[in-house]
């Protein structure tokens, strides 16, 4: 079984190799299917596909843990295409946090001044006995590492709330990374899976940051 670790690779067929129930926590931010371009002309792989995004909820499913959970981020526009594919996957909406952010991150008919991530449950976990808010405010990453890039702040709160010391947890976006740095941090194992090679050079660069920051904090 991979743990601790971060893998290059499609995802859809990365989970495919994996053991059924042998993930205790999914959080995940795969591309919300809006073709993104940053101020700086970055953009994400497979923003503009939904094929490359929606086979992996299947697979995901399968090696989640019997009565755990998972932890999307979606956007709203192509929420009919997620819920469809977590649907289709087994998974069912049992919660919703949404994050205030103090800035609009885009203007259209409204000022875009949230994130949201949906809670989804396979099977009938048992409720977290110290439930998270279902908003909060927002943490800005800069998004140096990545042009959608989520805070560790951010993600640290989910693992806490839904999975325990030793768990294992898997990010099959995995971006920059944010959601197995926030794993080891919590004393959590991690998978990472990225389809784009250079985001996980930086996401192992993190990690070995981590192990790094960890073993100093051992008393000699």
């Amino acid at each position: 079984m991979k743990r601790n670790q971060i893998i290059a690779g499609d995802s859809a067929q990365v989970l495919k190799d994996l053991p059924a129930g042998s993930v205790d926590l999914v959080v995940t931010d795969p591309p919300y299917l809006v073709n993104y371009r940053d101020r700086d002309g970055r953009t994400l792989r497979n923003d503009n596909d939904a094929t490359g995004v929606m086979p992996v909820f299947v697979p995901m499913a399968r090696v989640m843990k019997p009565d755990s959970y998972a932890v999307c981020f979606a956007g709203w526009s192509a929420l009919p295409q997620f819920t469809a594919a977590w649907d289709a996957a087994g998974l069912r909406i049992v919660s919703q946090i949404i994050w205030q952010k103090r800035y609009a991150s885009r203007k259209s008919f409204t000022e875009y001044r949230h994130e949201s991530a949906f809670v989804l449950a396979k099977g009938n976990p048992r409720k977290p006995a110290h439930p998270l808010p279902s908003v909060m405010d927002w943490v800005y990453s800069g998004n140096r590492r990545h042009p959608t890039e989520k805070a560790v702040e951010i993600i640290t709160p989910l693992i806490r709330s839904f999975s325990i010391p030793g768990d294992l947890v898997c990010d099959p976006f995995s971006g920059s990374g944010s959601t197995s740095v926030a794993a080891a941090l919590c004393g959590r194992d991690y998978l990472g899976i990225d389809i784009d090679p250079k985001h996980v050079v930086t996401g192992k660069a993190r990690l070995v940051g981590v192990a790094r920051f960890q073993a100093q904090q051992v008393p000699a």
